[in-house]
């Protein structure tokens, strides 16, 4: 019988890690290839399987496929798109199966984070329901930390350094100009029900680095007053103040600040733009200068910053992916577990997807500060070891030098399938 060929695509937001990831699917699989055939990656995610779009990846060079880890983004493209229900959209389900029939695909990675999970749960269940066999496993990823199980996702660490090291350069930057000019500085991150990526605004300042910090989190409502009263406090004291806002903030009416009535793929409010609107309401209540920024792409596409703890938990969970594939595990998901914070030591672990899937992991009240504009000690600790390390990408005259894959097409057998 023929070595099964295995399929990975990637999903949702992309990452500054999550091509590590990939490198780890695909160096281990080829070290396995008298198990594993070719690895198959599915254009712009599962979309590439669903039109039958696969990229051969046995066409890119050992030394390309190294460089993916150092490469941000998604090599193979990704997407925004949710299986539904069985019973909802069979047809999507059976061509599934009927492209992997076609490629001879055994294997299953999907790159991802919650609804990625859900659909790698789905794909497992269907095949055992139509007696194709194929294992289903997902590799985690998501900037917003926010899957369970897990001690942290690939992606978050990043993110997070990211986010520290800017809010603590900006910080420096509206100190100087605080006297004659800006007071207050306003920085938006993502984080659309869980304020992980917020908490990391906070290890800017420490006990070596006094700055005025203020954290705006999804899972605190926001109480105008009692923010503005916090900020007066703060450039009354230090002379300026630096705000970090998630964009899932939400007022005591429950309602996102900045929800325009507008759904992204998956049907979740369309965020974004929080920032002039609590710039604007400092500016208004307290008459202080202000500048405000969006990290948007440029938080979870900053590879040149990314965390080494990070990468190196990326590509540990792609390879171990495939290992528990040639271990005969399904509908599984390595984990991080955290054996201790100081010093960090960490392991694998594994969770069954439907432990995982359509879950998200708030952040703790007890990561929060008794005041709800901080973190707390527990946090700090949580959070710091995710952020160590350094792991550049080669730099050419002055730039990072990142692969971009051949993506040479797999040549199609089966009709037309329109998505």
């Amino acid at each position: 019988m023929a070595k099964k060929n295995a399929f990975y695509a990637q999903s949702g937001g992309v990452t500054a890690v999550i091509n590590a990831s990939a490198c780890g699917v695909i160096e281990t699989a080829r070290k396995n290839k008298d198990k594993i055939g070719k690895v198959y990656a599915g254009r712009n995610g599962i979309i590439g399987a669903l039109t039958e779009d696969l990229i051969d990846t046995a066409k890119e060079s050992a030394k390309d496929i190294a460089a993916l880890r150092h490469t941000p983004s998604g090599a193979f493209g990704s997407c925004r798109f949710k299986l539904k229900g069985l019973a909802e959209n069979k047809l999507q389900y059976e061509r599934l199966i009927e492209v992997f029939k076609a490629h001879n695909i055994g294997y299953f990675f999907y790159n991802g984070g919650g609804d990625s999970a859900d659909t790698c749960l789905k794909v497992s269940q269907l095949s055992e329901k139509m007696g194709y066999p194929l294992q289903a496993i997902h590799v985690p990823k998501t900037v917003d930390n926010d899957l369970p199980i897990t001690d942290c996702c690939p992606g978050f660490g990043s993110v997070a350094k990211y986010v520290a090291v800017s809010v603590r350069e900006a910080s420096f930057d509206v100190a100087s100009m605080s006297k004659t000019s800006t007071k207050v500085f306003v920085m938006e991150v993502m984080g659309r029900h869980a304020g992980w990526i917020a908490a990391a605004g906070g290890l800017a300042a420490d006990k070596d680095c006094d700055l005025p910090i203020v954290i705006l989190f999804p899972e605190v409502p926001f109480g105008k007053e009692r923010f503005l009263a916090k900020v007066d406090s703060m450039v009354k004291k230090f002379g300026y103040c630096s705000v970090v806002v998630s964009e899932g903030v939400k007022g005591e009416d429950g309602k996102f600040l900045s929800d325009q009535g507008l759904l992204d793929a998956f049907g979740h409010a369309q965020l974004g733009g929080v920032a002039p609107v609590v710039a604007s309401m400092v500016k208004d209540a307290l008459g202080y200068k202000f500048h405000w920024a969006v990290a948007d792409y440029l938080q979870r596409a900053a590879r040149h910053i990314a965390s080494k703890t990070d990468v190196e938990q990326a590509y540990a969970l792609g390879k171990k992916a495939v290992e528990l594939a040639l271990k005969g595990e399904n509908a599984v998901m390595p984990t991080v577990e955290r054996l201790s914070d100081q010093p960090y030591k960490w392991k694998i672990g594994v969770a069954p997807l439907d432990k995982v899937a359509n879950v998200e992991k708030m952040m703790p009240r007890s990561f929060i500060s008794r005041d709800g504009f901080g973190i707390s000690d527990k946090c700090r600790a949580y959070l710091a070891p995710l952020i160590k390390g350094e792991d550049y990408p080669p730099f050419k005259d002055g730039l990072p030098q990142y692969v971009r894959l051949k993506n040479v097409a797999v040549p199609k057998k089966l009709v037309a399938f329109k998505v």
